[in-house]
């Protein structure tokens, strides 16, 4: 592991979240954010040289504190802009059996096509259940949506989505 992959760079966490996705759930908010979405509700996580780095193993160390956490969400800022780090974390996070919903502005398809110049990216889509993808459109912002700020944002099933060689949509939530 580099040392980069030890830490993270963070805007903040919320120990205890029930808007970040399923369950009771831990948010990691991570520094930097390339896509200066109109009316994002983000806005301080968006300047790269905000935040603070933080060390993978202190944030699980938080999270091994919650044990009646089902999961943790990574969100931001953008988590794809630090894939190595964001990977790292997420292998501490399936170790304890715990599920990650991942936040992004990208969609899974502008994704997968940055995998063939970052592996990463494609390590972290490996290890997301829940991929909540697109930028936050101020047109079409639904404050009715799960876990969600505008209707062009999907919750993908990733285990689905694997699977069939296709986007599936998480029913249950969409």
């Amino acid at each position: 592991m580099t040392e980069k992959q030890k830490t993270i760079r963070l805007a903040g966490i919320v120990r205890e979240s029930i808007v970040d996705g399923p369950g009771f759930r831990f948010a990691v908010f991570c520094q930097g954010c390339p896509h200066g979405c109109p009316e994002c509700h983000n806005q301080a996580t968006h300047d790269f040289s905000g935040g603070k780095d933080v060390e993978i193993r202190r944030l699980l160390e938080e999270i091994d504190k919650n044990p009646l956490l089902a999961g943790v969400t990574f969100t931001g800022g953008e988590p794809f802009c630090q894939p190595e780090a964001f990977t790292e974390l997420a292998k501490g996070v399936k170790e304890r059996g715990l599920n990650i919903v991942t936040f992004t502005g990208y969609t899974y398809e502008q994704l997968q096509e940055m995998t063939a110049e970052n592996e990463a990216i494609e390590h972290l889509l490996d290890a997301t259940d829940l991929l909540i993808d697109g930028p936050f459109i101020k047109d079409e912002k639904d404050l009715t949506l799960q876990f969600r700020g505008s209707r062009n944002q999907r919750i993908i099933d990733m285990a689905a989505t694997r699977k069939e060689g296709r986007v599936v949509l998480a029913q249950q939530y969409n």
